[in-house]
């Protein structure tokens, strides 16, 4: 048993950090205030090859682990939430459908230029009305003269409307089960493609520089080949695509946590009260010293269950360690924040100090890709409790 990551893992993390540090960190500030998103920066990180990393070798990429994915977006976290979360929903939710269940065609088509970077893709699930509760769906699509046909709506769709967006992939009601339930299937939906419409960006408490937006259907047509999978398994489908995403959030939550760690860290033993360095206290001690904690526990939680999925362990297995961890990790995450921002005082609520956007950036997690009370609920499913 080991607790390390290996060699070449750690090797990457430096590359990575090296890069999030000269090329994120003295800009982030400024692309956070500015709600600006550096699509310069996100094509370099898909020349590091950031997108590329779990993609197979036929697309460009390099066919490696879901772990150095992790580690990837927590160096990027570290420093930027907004391009973690770009780097998470890129190939979370944009490149693994279509690596998982895109027809070979598909895949040929969209693939390579999301995999260099070039393009990104986003994940329409979520509606006005319908997040957790994802057969509520209203968005519809229906068969048309060899056409899929969608009206709807979708909310909060990460990567949806920058200007290197090449399509979104959009659960829609195609029609009913044997037993009246929705038939939920995914379609394909090209950026440009008439009646789709990409509403304006939204003004968020945090991720100003990630690309967010709401999407509007109005008859908007795309060939029956761009269906995703097989109709009516697009229920399966997300749900899926969920359990690596809550993995790869709890890496994102982790990075967040560390970078609070480092930050009241250094601070407490640089500012000076009554005489003497405020982490010389200790209530102020204390505090740093639960971060570790939490730091600690958040990261091991997460890379075990990345561990269980390179490995190929049972998917109800991944399930479960994909919801401790995202479930800890973020309300790790938000706690850290909160305590960082707490040792740093007055200047803790100062936009020019870093703590102060982690504490923007840091309640989304909890909510994103499942919401803290999903999480409890799939872990309970999974202890065989009869919980509806």
């Amino acid at each position: 048993m080991s607790f390390e990551l290996s060699a070449d893992h750690e090797v990457f993390r430096k590359v990575v950090r090296d890069f999030a540090e000269a090329e994120i960190a003295p800009h982030a500030a400024r692309w956070d205030r500015e709600h600006h998103f550096p699509v310069d920066v996100v094509q370099a990180m898909g020349e590091l090859g950031l997108f590329g990393i779990v993609a197979p070798e036929e697309y460009g990429g390099a066919a490696g682990d879901f772990t150095s994915l992790c580690v990837a977006i927590e160096e990027i976290g570290r420093v930027d939430q907004s391009m973690g979360i770009t780097l998470e929903a890129a190939v979370g939710l944009g490149i693994a459908p279509l690596m998982t269940f895109g027809s070979a065609e598909q895949k040929e088509r969209w693939l390579p230029d999301l995999v260099a970077g070039r393009a990104l893709a986003g994940f329409g699930l979520t509606e006005p009305e319908a997040g957790s509760d994802a057969g509520a769906t209203r968005t519809r699509a229906r068969l048309e003269g060899g056409h899929w046909v969608i009206d709807g709506a979708k909310a909060f769709i990460t990567n949806s409307g920058s200007s290197i967006t090449s399509l979104v992939a959009v659960t829609a009601r195609t029609g009913e089960t044997t037993d009246g339930r929705p038939e939920l299937s995914a379609i394909l939906v090209p950026a440009g493609t008439p009646g789709f419409t990409v509403e304006p960006a939204y003004d968020k408490l945090g991720w100003h520089a990630s690309d967010t937006h709401g999407l509007t259907f109005e008859g908007c047509r795309v060939p029956e080949d761009h269906l995703l999978g097989q109709r009516g398994a697009g229920f399966r489908q997300f749900l899926a695509t969920l359990d690596d995403g809550r993995i790869a959030i709890s890496a994102l939550a982790v990075g967040l946590a560390q970078a609070c760690l480092e930050q009241a860290s250094a601070y407490a033993k640089e500012r000076v009260a009554f005489g003497r360095p405020i982490g010389a206290n200790q209530g102020v001690a204390f505090q740093v010293a639960d971060l570790q904690v939490m730091v600690d526990a958040a990261r091991l939680l997460t890379y075990k269950a990345a561990w269980l999925k390179d490995e190929g362990r049972s998917p109800a297995a991944v399930k479960q360690a994909a919801a401790v961890a995202k479930l800890y990790s973020t309300e790790a995450a938000v706690s850290a924040t909160r305590v960082a921002t707490q040792v740093f005082g007055g200047y803790g609520f100062m936009e020019e100090y870093p703590v102060a956007r982690f504490y923007r950036d840091a309640k989304i997690l909890e909510i994103g890709e499942g919401t803290s009370e999903i999480q409890r609920l799939v872990i309970a499913r999974g202890l065989g409790l009869p919980v509806e």
